[in-house]
C-alpha cells in the first residue's frame, strides 16, 4: 500500500466516523457527528452550540433562544450571544430586553435611569418624558425633581423666589419651610431685691425668665424677650447688724 493510498483511506474512514447522512442526524441537521452533534443545518435553520460538560453540541433551531440573536450568511446561519447586560436582542447593537438591574433606552441597557426620563422598575423600560421648561429632571406626571440653575425646587415646582413662609436653601437649591422662634411660658417672679439684698432699701426689682423652645431659621421670626423686670417695694426691715433709717428707707 502506497503512502498516498493510506492517507486517502484514513480520510475516508474519518469522514464516515464524523459525518452521517441527514436521515441519521437529529431533526434539522444537514451533517452531524456523534461527539459534536449538528455540524451544519438545513436551509433557514440556525445552528446553536450548547455546552455539554467540556464539549459543545450543535443543535439546529428555527430561531435563536433568549439571550442570542441570529445571523444569516450564504454558508450558514448562526446564533450569537447578546451582550452580558442584554436578555434579548435583535443584533449586537440593539437590545430588546435587559437583564434585572438594567434599564432599556434606545436599544441600550443602562445601569441608571437617564436624565429627564422616567424608568419603570418592574419592566426595566424607560419612558421619554418632556419636562417643563424650568426643570432639569422630572417624573412622568410633570413633577420636577431638579430645577435648572438659579431656580429653587418646592413640592415638584421650580421657583425664581421662594413663596411666603419659605426660605431659599442655596446649597440644595430648594425652598424649605421657615422656622420661627418659639418660647415657653413665663416663670415665677423672683423675690424683690436690690443689689442682691432683700432688705435695707425701699425700692427693688423683681425679674422673671422664659426658655426658648425652638430657635428660628435664617429667615424665621426672631425670638421675643426672654427676660423682663419690674420695680417693687422692699419690705421695711432692718438688715442684720445694720441701723435702719425709717425716713429714707436706707440702711446705715
Amino acid at each position: 500500500m502506497t503512502k498516498l493510498t493510506f492517507v486517502l483511506l484514513c480520510h475516508i474512514i474519518s469522514l464516515r466516523l464524523t459525518c452521517r447522512e441527514p436521515r441519521g442526524c437529529q431533526g434539522g441537521c444537514l451533517t452531524c457527528s456523534d461527539y459534536n452533534g449538528c455540524l451544519s443545518c438545513k436551509p433557514r435553520l440556525f445552528i446553536f452550540l450548547e455546552r455539554n460538560g467540556m464539549r459543545q453540541m450543535g443543535v439546529c433551531l428555527p430561531s435563536c433562544p433568549s439571550g442570542f440573536y441570529g445571523t444569516r450568511s450564504p454558508d450558514r446561519n448562526t446564533c450569537t450571544k447578546c451582550r452580558p447586560e442584554c436578555d434579548s436582542c435583535f443584533n449586537k447593537n440593539l437590545c430588546m430586553r435587559c437583564r434585572a438591574g438594567y434599564y432599556l433606552h434606545l436599544g441600550k441597557c443602562q445601569e441608571s435611569c437617564p436624565e429627564s426620563l422616567v424608568c419603570s422598575d418592574t419592566q426595566g423600560n424607560v419612558f421619554p418624558v418632556k419636562c417643563p421648561a424650568d426643570c432639569d429632571a422630572c417624573l412622568i406626571n410633570d413633577t420636577c425633581t431638579r430645577c435648572r440653575p438659579g431656580l429653587y425646587l418646592l413640592l415638584g415646582k421650580c421657583h425664581h423666589v421662594c413663596p411666603d413662609e419659605f426660605q431659599p436653601n442655596d446649597k440644595l437649591m430648594e425652598c424649605s419651610l421657615q422656622v420661627h422662634c418659639a418660647v415657653g411660658e413665663w416663670g415665677e417672679w423672683s423675690p424683690c431685691s436690690r443689689s442682691g439684698k432683700t432688705c435695707g432699701f425701699k425700692w427693688g426689682e423683681e425679674t422673671r425668665t422664659r426658655e426658648v423652645v425652638q430657635f428660628p431659621s435664617a429667615y424665621g421670626k426672631l425670638c421675643p424677650p426672654i427676660w423682663e423686670k419690674k420695680e417693687c417695694v422692699l419690705k421695711r426691715r432692718r438688715c442684720p447688724g445694720k441701723y435702719y433709717n425709717n425716713y429714707t428707707g436706707d440702711h446705715q
